[in-house]
């Protein structure tokens, strides 16, 4: 007698640093996508969709000098022997479009895009592997004016967002500004003099993190971490590192303050002096737009990505205080930013052609609104049409219709269960309201609808079964043809 041959079942697992994504996600990073194309699209910026895919030399950011380019990117060579990546943003691949495109172009280039992005980097917290971002590049100007607009941008985006709308501010610096600092502390342009700015970046990143004392540290001798392990410090002098300090601290609440500190900090430096230049220039505009010192502010702590930056950067930090599901204070910080990078393009072309930009984090910021206390309203199900009688199924498509055509969600409940069976369903869907046309009320000509919401509140309340059928809670029945009156009135 043969042995059966077991039947292959694969697992149901999702790969790492990847996520399903559903309800009020997905939701909320269109709300965002809609937002921030309305904003892009008042301000004259093109819409450009890049493929997926791009060859893995075009992108050049991760990419090792190894035979497969597979370290911080996603790739595969294909039958032409060519190796091909993922995107890991949209500004690479706007690099190569302009490249290749360059002569065609009406310079400045303005363009948005939106789309998901992949890197293959070690999946955490918060931290996936495939995300979707929102950008806007400036192509082609070096006019500080193209900045001072992408941080007016960012501003636009950031105050529609629901729920963040007032919780925000964009936060300023110029790469030119540390760039001046350190060589005025004796921190050489050689290779040697490049890994100690990288150290002194990093510690200054970790301020939030650390505190002063923790980067003072690193910007010395280096720091012992809690687990006994050990960082080398960017060896700095303590003259030095007091300079460094006190250049972190120079952001004022008022910009203008902060450029008269910065001016007595750095001198005449000629790295300063343009920056600075550019800043004031920044200042005037972001005024000018009705973007106050509350929501933009000029802020030399903000170090990240300094190293692919040439002039001023920015960060969109959401300011609002929440807890999480377990009560626990949560403080959410960055979800975008972007600035100056004038030497993206010159990879292709062998030529300088400047730039600017920013991009948000779709679904980090969408992550940020579903989590947020009040979310629930925003992430109502649709009204769901009872079928409580099978042959009365065209009925119950009829209003379904109706309440659509009305601007209301709506669907019929389309499985074999009773009434409970079907407010239990109603229920998990989030349903703000059902409505009720059984034998009843059809004979009347009548519709029901309840309020899920209200009634659930009602319910808690009530103690006996008495109480219940004198209140009916949150029920409310009149002639069919008030069904949409009787369905927006449970809405309110």
């Amino acid at each position: 007698m043969s042995k059966k041959t077991k039947t292959f079942r694969p697992k149901a697992r999702r790969v790492k640093g990847f996520e399903d994504r559903s309800g009020a996600i997905l939701r909320a990073e269109q709300s965002l996508i809609n937002a921030a194309s309305i904003v892009f699209d008042a301000h004259g910026f093109e819409p450009l969709a890049t493929p997926s895919f791009e060859y893995a030399d075009a992108l050049g950011k991760f990419l090792p000098d190894e035979e497969r380019p597979n370290a911080g990117v996603f790739a595969i060579e294909d039958d032409d022997k060519q190796w091909l990546a993922l995107r890991y943003d949209h500004t690479a691949p706007l690099a190569r479009f302009v490249a290749q495109n360059y002569d065609g172009l009406a310079k400045p280039f303005r363009r948005s895009a939106v789309g998901s992005v992949w890197r293959n980097e070690k999946p955490g917290p918060g931290r996936f592997r495939e995300f979707i971002q929102i950008d806007a590049d400036t192509v082609g100007t070096k006019n500080p004016a193209a900045d001072a607009e992408m941080i007016i941008l960012a501003a636009k985006v950031m105050g529609a967002v629901p729920l963040v709308c007032e919780d925000f501010v964009i936060n300023i610096n110029d790469r030119r500004l540390l760039d001046a600092l350190l060589s005025d502390i004796g921190v050489p342009e050689t290779e040697a003099g490049a890994l100690q700015k990288g150290i002194v970046v990093r510690a200054i990143d970790k301020l939030d993190r650390l505190g002063e004392r923790g980067v003072e540290f690193l910007l010395g001798d280096g720091r012992k971490d809690e687990s006994g392990d050990f960082t080398k410090g960017a060896g700095l002098t303590p003259a030095a590192i007091g300079q460094v300090l006190n250049f972190t601290r120079a952001g004022i609440k008022q910009r203008s303050d902060t450029l008269t500190a910065l001016q007595n900090l750095l001198g005449v430096s000629e790295y300063a002096a343009a920056a600075l230049g550019d800043l004031k220039l920044i200042d005037a505009l972001l005024s000018s737009a009705g973007l106050n010192d509350q929501k933009a502010r000029f802020d030399p702590s903000i170090v990240r990505g300094l190293g692919y930056y040439t002039g001023p950067v920015f960060e969109a930090d959401i300011t609002l205080n929440t807890n999480d599901a377990k009560g626990r204070p949560v403080r959410f910080g960055s979800v975008g930013g972007g600035g100056r990078y004038d030497g993206l393009v010159a990879r292709f072309k062998g030529v300088e052609v400047p730039a600017t930009g920013f991009s948000f984090g779709v679904s980090r910021l969408a992550a940020v609104l579903a989590s947020l206390e009040n979310q629930q309203q925003a992430t109502n199900g649709p009204i769901v049409v009872l079928a409580l009688e099978p042959e009365q199924m065209s009925n119950y498509f009829a209003m379904a219709e109706e309440l659509r055509n009305a601007g209301i969600r709506a669907e019929v409940y389309l499985g074999t269960s009773g009434m409970k069976a079907q407010m239990k369903y109603a229920d998990k869907r989030n349903a703000p309201a059902v409505v009720i046309v059984g034998e009843d009320e059809r004979n009347a000509g009548n519709v029901t609808v309840k309020n899920l919401v209200l009634g659930a509140k009602m319910s808690e309340k009530i103690t006996d079964n008495t109480q219940w059928r004198e209140g009916r809670p949150a029920q409310v029945t009149d002639k069919r043809e008030n069904l949409i009156t009787l369905v927006r009135a449970s809405l309110q």
